[in-house]
């Protein structure tokens, strides 16, 4: 277990300095990021056996990280946050988070966490599918944000791709109107359908052939959207 590789996600050079230290105390191999663009390409290309993970990054939510990243990694994910209030801690593990630990926090804590996650998982960095998907003339990197269609990069507006990252995610399921708008808009606007009729709209615009024929961005009818091709 001790050659487990770890990726500390941390915008705090100074915490971040300090749990690399204590991990390679104990030899594990370490990779460090100070931002969600960051981790993602570290998650990727060094497939850490476990994720340490701050909420407070410099350009995205830590919450939304780890929801990224349960799209492609089957790793124990560890919240090592200030963030003390229960609602905090139910949204990150909602998000996919396996742990929460508030900062200030024992060393001995954090390894005993840590070794416990490991043998949960059986340590084996599984990655249940590779960053990089494809369906049909699509293609998507997960770990950089980057989309092709025929080859041509294709650039998405934030929303545009965080809706096509939740499709993805839902591998041929239906998913209802409502647990789009959770996933990619938040809680405020599960009633707001509108936003993603519109937004659904751009993106087969940009990504179908023929935007009112879709072939993969299917509707159905009162219920939701499904991504077929995968």
């Amino acid at each position: 277990m001790s050659t487990a590789r770890i990726l500390i996600v941390e915008d705090e050079a100074n915490i971040r300095r300090f749990v690399r230290i204590a991990l390679q105390d104990e030899g594990f191999q370490v990779f460090e990021a100070d931002s969600v663009k960051r981790a993602l390409i570290h998650a990727a290309s060094r497939q850490p056996d476990l994720v340490i993970v701050d909420l407070g990054l410099p350009d995205s939510d830590g919450k939304q990280l780890i929801s990224e990243l349960r799209g492609w990694l089957a790793v124990p994910i560890l919240v090592l946050s200030a963030r003390d209030r229960e609602e905090e801690k139910v949204a990150a593990l909602d998000a996919g988070a396996d742990d929460y630990l508030t900062k200030p926090f024992g060393v001995p804590e954090l390894l005993a966490r840590i070794r416990a996650q490991l043998r949960r998982h059986g340590h084996t960095g599984t990655v249940v599918a590779t960053s990089k998907v494809a369906f049909g003339e699509i293609a998507v990197d997960l770990a950089t944000h980057q989309v092709w269609r025929s080859g041509q990069p294709v650039h998405l507006t934030p929303i545009e791709y965080r809706l096509l990252c939740a499709m993805i995610r839902g591998q041929n399921r239906v998913l209802t109107h409502r647990q789009l708008l959770l996933e990619v808009w938040g809680l405020d606007y599960v009633d707001r359908a509108h936003y993603l009729r519109v937004h659904m709209a751009h993106l087969r615009q940009k990504l179908e052939v023929d935007p009112t024929q879709p072939q993969y961005f299917i509707t159905e009818l009162q219920v939701g959207y499904r991504l077929v091709g995968l």
